[in-house]
């Protein structure tokens, strides 16, 4: 059984501020795959980088989908303190959460290091886990298909930290739509 993206929009309207927490949006997630054919017009391509794509949001929570072409892979970044959910109903993608060895702010150095990974498919849901926030999103070249990420933030935000592993700097960058409810962006070229 599968929900409409509206009826799982309100589905996640309905839970409480109380209870719009880390294990109620995510059993909420993995009891409730999203029907596909009701997400399609939320689908934007990119051969450049994957695509961020806005389905809804208000000041709790945005619901995007999230674009990959084959071997297409995320910044390793952290999600601002806020919570996130994820599933993949189209697809197969690779997440790899990074723990911090050693960290200067004022010099914006960093030193990760590889924690645990895991496999998304099938509508299966996975969490950011707030302890360890920081990971990478990867559709490898060996998944060998597109794929697609649905993204459940609380709250929104606009700015992530971005860390780069080859010179153990990380620094502060603004996140931008691809689309905006089915609709490309101004200026955005696919």
């Amino acid at each position: 059984m599968t929900l409409s993206i509206k009826k799982f929009i309100k589905g996640l309207r309905s839970i409480s501020d109380d209870g719009f927490g880390v294990e109620n949006v995510y059993q909420f997630l993995g009891e409730n795959p999203v029907d596909i054919d009701t997400i399609t017009p939320f689908f934007f391509w990119s051969e450049h980088c994957y695509t961020r794509n806005l389905i809804y949001k208000d000041e709790r929570f945005e619901l995007m989908t999230l674009c990959w072409e084959r071997g297409q892979v995320s910044r390793i970044h952290n999600h601002a303190d806020q919570m996130c959910w994820m599933t993949v109903p189209v697809g197969r993608l690779r997440g790899q959460n990074y723990s911090v060895l050693e960290i200067d702010e004022a010099k914006g150095f960093c030193r990760l290091k590889e924690t645990d990974r895991f496999d998304l498919s099938d509508c299966l849901a996975a969490k950011v886990e707030l302890e360890e926030p920081i990971h990478q999103i990867l559709n490898l070249p060996e998944f060998d298909q597109r794929a697609v990420s649905l993204h459940i933030y609380s709250k929104p935000f606009d700015r992530c930290l971005s860390y780069c592993r080859e010179t153990n700097k990380f620094a502060e960058v603004p996140l931008f739509y691809t689309s905006i409810n089915g609709k490309l962006c101004d200026g955005v070229k696919l």
